[in-house]
Parts: C-alpha cells; structure tokens; sequence
C-alpha cells in the first residue's frame, strides 16, 4: 500500500518538544476559573508536563507500566496524560461515570501502580475496591477539596506529587530528555478501554506512530490551523475526543477551552465561540431542539421569518451538496437569509464562527445533518472506533453527501467483506487488545481490522453504515431489517430523544421509545395537558398520541418488513449509572432487552 501520510515526527514527546520550542508563550489552553478564563501557554503547558513527569519519576513510574487515570476535561489531565509519554509508559484512562467495580477492573487489568484521580467522589471508588488491589502504591488527587483532614498513606494530593517533582528534578535533572528520546514510534502510548455493549471492556493498545498518523491523515482531509479554536467536554477517555483535545492539538497548534462541565457547555461554547466542534449526535440533536423552540416561542414575524429563510437554506444547501449548479439570484437570496436569521440563531448556540463541525461516535439523522446544512454549518460525519485510532472515514473538505459517512481518510483503506462487514486498514489500526491475544485475533486479521459493522460503499467512493453486525434484526421470516436506519427515523421527531427497535426472531418490529423531555413538556404546556414528573408525562395519553403520530409518520417512509407495529413510550430516562447507556450515549441493546424484558413480551401480547 503506497502510503500518502508523511508524519513529521514518530512519537508524541518529540512533537511536544517542538511545539513547546515554536510556540513559546502563544496560549495553549484556557480553563475558567472564578467566573474568569485562565490561559496557559505552549511553555507553561511544557513546564507543566515536566513537573508531573518528574513526579512520577518520584514514585518509580517506568516504562513500558501503565499509569491509570480518572478525571472530568481540565489541564491536569493533559498534564498528567503527556508525562506518562514521555517515560514511554502507557495511560490508561478510566470514564468518570464508572462505578467502583468497573475502576476495579482496568486498575487490575491495566496493572497499574499509580493512579490519578480528580477528585473526592472518584478517590472514593478506589477506596470502596483498594484491598483487591494490592498492587496500586500510589494515588494522587487533582482537587483536594472535602478532603482537607483526610490522611493515607497512600494518598496525596497533586500539589504534594509536583513538590516530589521538584525535588526529583535536582536530583536526576537530564532524566526528561533521555527517556522522552527513548521512545519509539511502535511503542504503545495509550490503552483506551471500549464501552462495552456486551461483556467487560477490551483495551485497545494505540501507539505513537497509531495516533500521530491519525492526526496527519485528518489534517489532509480537513485542514486544521494554529489560529483555531476548540471546546473540551466530551469525555477524554473516549479516542475521538482525546484526539481533538490532544493530539490533534498537538499537530496543528490551535487552543483548547476546557468547558467546566456538562451543563455549562451551552454557555461556555457562547463565551468561547469555538471555530472546530466536535460533538455527538445527541448534542446536535439537542440543538435542533433548542432552535425550534427557540423558534416556537418567539413573536409571529420572526417564526415567518425563520420559516423562510429555512426553507431558502435548506433548498441552497441541497443543491450545494450535491453539487448542482447554484444561480447568481439563488446565491445572493441565501447570503441574506444567513445574515437576516440564521447567523443569529448561530451565534445565540455559540456556533457562529465554527468552520469545521463534526458528528461521530453515533449515527446521526440524515435530517439533523441536513438541517444543520440550511443553517450554513456544514457538518462533517465521521465513521471510525477506537481501534482505528478514531477516524476512518469522513466528509472531506469539499464534498458531503448526507446519508454516508464520508471517504477513507488518506493513507486508510476501507473495503467490504463478502458478509458486508466493513473492514479497515492503514496506519490508524491498533497494535491489538491487551492482554488478550484470542480477541486480537479475531479482530486483526492479515493487518485488515474487523468493524463488526455492516456497510456499502457507493460508485462514488461513500461508506454507508447500515448497521452492527450483531445488531441485525432477523425477523420470524428470515428478513433482514437494520435497526439504525429505523431508530435514526425516529429520533429525527423533535419529540423523541431515543428509540431502540426490537424484532430479532420476532413477527414484528416493535420499539421503546424515550421522549425528548424539553419538547414534549413545551407541547404539554402549550396544549394544557396536565402532568407532574416525568413518569407521568410519559404516560398521558395525549403525549401517546403525539408520540403515535410521529410514529406513523416513519412508518410511511419505511418498507413495510420495517414499520414499526407497536411501541412504548419508557417511563424513565435511560442512565449511564444504570449501564442502559455507554459514556457516549449509546445504547446497550442487551442491557436494555434485559431490564425491559417484560414490556417488550407486553408489546407482542397486544
């Protein structure tokens, strides 16, 4: 495979190196602090990561050991997450939302010796499981605040762990330099623990060479710049947003703003105005949400208003994108569309100034996706997984086509099983699983790495996901039906937030459906329908018949082996706390057949 990714330096402390040397006291990263934004720059960024890895170097981190690690998106876990690097040892990150048994266990797997930790809440999960791990020495709390009388020997907090730091730094002052030039670009750098839809998660090994090449790859897609800016809150455990925050950073120099949380990020993305965005599709779903009830609420010339220049926007970003020729009189109506209404409605979610936007991680309607289009922000659909290092494929600079995931990025080949399953190869596919050669085995094939996901690709070069491959729904008549293309239907109703589809070995297809709280509890005000809590929102049967029509709606654009015979609206939200969801807010299909096993059985009774 003659390979057009050239990749400037093979591991991740070389590049740090560089970046530290050319950028000097340009801003690196902000995080609010007080109500106010604090920014690092390239050198306090470079000072940062030498005092954290001398601090390890203090507890006898070595390389080639794994270093665990359990924080929210803030600098410290760059910090943290760079030093490990730069010893040639290996991070191994844990999702915030984990519970004490699922610490447990990539603790025990990863064998790590140290571990840091953000705060009280997450030292607690170790508490609750240390005398099953009687090989971690070491753990090291970012944010002592709670703690202020705690005392363990094994504990201490960061601002002890860089004055051991300092110390180790006169004692051993070159240490730095030689064990950052030891590094190879084979060697691993990350282990990224999968969510796990089925059974306890696999850690995917990703080398330097894996990630820097990556971050190349996606460069030559969609060029990135110095000058750019991005919004942190996805969770960093998870490939795509580690690699924006982090290593694509690395490669291209811009900024990264931490958002303070979850529930800021609305007004965090307003204040940061980012021009790159990253977000899943449950967040551009949300804000579709937000828009129309933006809208919704507004006076009657400016629904009028928006009406049309929606319209006007959507016919011109159709044509656009199929690359239809587009009149002077079409061009020039849809620059004042985008200027009267639309950039407004842009710049109240804080996305006005975003050049390169991004959906990954999940299916997205070809609707959101299209709506978005009529607003002037392009985004992007990425396809990929962890152990392709991310992305795979993507819409590139100059060509989207809704209803596909894009093209291979440079240097990656993509190509189709005779099952249909999408198999992927090139610098972006990982080292393996560790500790566990059988499942290396079944994934990495002859270098060829096997999704588990079902697809085509079109005349044009597209990738079309269809479904997982173990996702397929068999029905009592031996059809296939894929569950995604009828849930991403329905999910494209502002009332539904979520919807799994059931039929496998089944007469019928059958589906659960969740509503989208923040729209239907608006409809139920503005039509007066009485409610109290969630639950019984869910169950009014006015909300019933709102939910039906939307159903109903689908039903008409799907075959008929597809449409959807019965449903149920759920009581409850899903949780990640109750294992329904994964940290990126996908569905766990056999979590979710096993805890509503009876009202699934309820809906074929009917």
């Amino acid at each position: 495979m003659n390979d057009p990714v050239q990749v400037a330096y093979d591991t991740v402390p070389r590049l740090f190196a560089d970046r530290v040397s050319r950028y000097g006291d340009r801003v690196a990263l902000r995080r609010k602090e007080f109500g106010l934004w604090r920014a690092y720059s390239w050198t306090d960024y470079g000072a940062q990561v030498e005092l954290a890895f001398y601090g390890m170097a203090a507890l006898g981190v070595e390389p080639g050991e794994c270093v665990a690690l359990i924080s929210e998106n803030r600098p410290e876990w760059l910090f943290v997450d760079l030093a490990i690097l730069h010893h040639g040892a290996i991070t191994a990150a844990v999702y915030v939302t984990n519970a004490a048994s699922q610490v447990h266990y990539i603790l025990e797997h990863s064998e790590s010796r140290v571990f840091f930790v953000e705060n009280e809440e997450q030292l607690d999960k170790w508490l609750e499981v240390r005398d099953r791990l009687p090989d971690l020495k070491h753990v090291v709390v970012m944010d002592m605040d709670g703690l202020k009388h705690f005392s363990d020997p094994a504990v201490m907090s960061y601002e002890e762990f860089l004055d051991l730091g300092r110390q180790e730094k006169t004692r051993r002052p070159s240490l730095f330099e030689e064990r950052a030039a030891a590094v190879k670009g084979l060697d691993p750098a990350i282990i990224v623990y999968t969510s796990g839809t089925t059974g306890p998660p696999k850690g995917a090994v990703l080398t330097h060479s894996n990630l820097l090449w990556t971050t190349a790859s996606m460069g030559m897609a969609n060029p990135m710049f110095e000058t750019d800016e991005v919004l942190s809150f996805l969770p960093l455990c998870h490939i795509a947003e580690r690699v924006m925050t982090t290593f694509n950073q690395l490669t291209f120099g811009y900024t990264v703003n931490f958002a303070e949380s979850l529930e800021t990020v609305p007004q965090n993305l307003r204040e940061v105005s980012p021009t790159v965005f990253f977000a899943v599709p449950r967040i551009w779903e949300k804000f579709a949400s937000r828009v129309s009830i933006t809208m919704r609420e507004a006076d009657w010339s400016k629904r009028v208003a928006y009406r049309w220049a929606e319209r006007v926007g959507r016919e011109y970003a159709k044509k656009r994108v199929a690359g239809e020729r587009i009149s002077f009189f079409e061009e020039t109506l849809a620059k004042f569309a985008h200027f009267a209404v639309l950039h407004p409605l842009k710049k109240r979610l804080g996305l006005e100034r975003v050049r390169f936007a991004i959906s990954g991680a999940a299916p997205i309607s070809k609707d959101i996706l299209e709506f978005f289009h009529g607003m002037g922000l392009w985004v992007r659909e990425v396809y990929g997984q962890t152990e392709g290092s991310g992305p795979a494929t993507i819409h590139y600079a100059d060509r989207i086509k809704p209803g596909t995931v894009g093209r291979p990025i440079p240097g990656c080949d993509v190509k189709i099983a005779e099952d249909g399953e999408i198999l992927v190869r090139g610098g972006n596919v990982f080292a393996g699983y560790y500790r566990n050669e059988a499942a290396t085995r079944q994934t990495l094939v002859d270098g060829w790495l096997y999704s588990g996901d079902i697809g085509c690709v079109d005349d044009e070069g597209f990738l079309r996901i269809t479904d997982r491959k173990k996702d397929l729904i068999i029905n009592a008549a031996g059809k296939n039906i894929a569950p995604q293309n009828i849930e991403n239907q329905l999910k494209a109703s502002p009332y539904i937030n979520d919807a799994v589809a059931i039929g496998d070995r089944r007469p019928f297809v059958t589906a659960l459906i969740l509503i989208d709280e923040e729209q239907v509890v608006q409809y139920a005000q503005q039509h007066r329908i009485p409610f109290t809590t969630y639950a019984s929102l869910a169950s009014s049967p006015e909300i019933r018949e709102l939910i039906d029509g939307e159903v109903k709606a689908v039903n008409a654009q799907l075959a008929r082996v597809e449409q959807v015979k019965a449903f149920t609206i759920l009581s409850k939200r899903l949780e990640q706390e109750d294992g329904e969801l994964t940290p990126t807010m996908k569905v766990k299909r056999q979590k979710i057949a096993e805890l509503y096993g009876d009202v699934i059985e309820a809906l074929y009774r009917r």
